[in-house]
């Protein structure tokens, strides 16, 4: 019995590129071009790596913002894992004319991801607490998000599988204005080996009484660096 089939796949894509009809004009909507990787290093260590070239338009030629990131993961299991790292952010307003970005920010991160499945659908929790440094204002952050993966035409996430990630993340400050973000993630995604898979898809973020769509389109490149034992 086939689990999936084309036509499916088409009414998924259609699914997904329905929100870009909704606008007459590109600067509605944005484009996000991002690079993920877990690099697993020994048994109770990896590297995570990200790069994210975040545009104000469709067309990736009205830079909104570059994310730069990197962690160090420690291990409890296969299923659990916390994270520490640094990220840089410069930003960029709309049409800016000069080179050099707006903003500069500089921020230290510490994450708990936590995953379990039920049936076929794997589900991830993030736990992130973000200190920011943007200019000469300190800020701190918390945010939490639920990710689920569903694959489509195989019982599980294996080479050669369609499947569908999507997530809600919520942003919430420590002081001030404390709902400061949510983001709401829909994509179709493919594993094209054990150690890479991409993913195109559509993201909502609700920024205040301001929403605005991006596509996104991903990378993720998790490999295993570790020497395997002979016999």
């Amino acid at each position: 019995m086939k689990l999936f089939n084309c036509s499916k796949l088409l009414k998924l894509s259609i699914f997904f590129l329905i929100p870009l009809t909704l606008f007459s004009q590109e600067d509605k909507v944005g484009n996000w071009l991002m690079y993920f990787g877990t690099n697993r290093i020994s048994d109770k260590f990896s590297i995570h790596t990200e790069i994210q070239f975040r545009n104000h338009t469709i067309t990736p030629n009205n830079t909104e913002q570059w994310l730069l990131r990197a962690g160090l993961n420690y291990h409890f299991s296969e299923k659990a894992f916390v994270t520490a790292g640094y990220a840089y952010i410069p930003s960029f307003v709309y049409d800016s004319e000069q080179s050099a970005p707006e903003t500069e920010e500089h921020r230290i991160w510490q994450q708990f991801i936590l995953t379990n499945k039920i049936g076929r659908v794997k589900f991830e929790h993030r736990y992130r607490v973000e200190e920011r440094w943007i200019a000469d204002d300190f800020k701190m952050r918390l945010r939490y998000r639920l990710m689920l993966f569903i694959p489509l035409n195989k019982p599980v996430i294996e080479k050669g599988t369609f499947f569908l990630g999507i997530y809600d993340e919520v942003f919430i400050n420590t002081e001030e204005t404390y709902f400061d973000r949510n983001r709401l993630y829909g994509a179709l995604g493919y594993q094209i080996n054990k150690d890479i898979n991409v993913q195109a898809g559509m993201m909502h973020q609700q920024v205040n009484t301001v929403g605005k769509w991006y596509m996104q389109f991903a990378v993720f490149f998790n490999t295993d660096f570790r020497k395997k034992s002979t016999k």
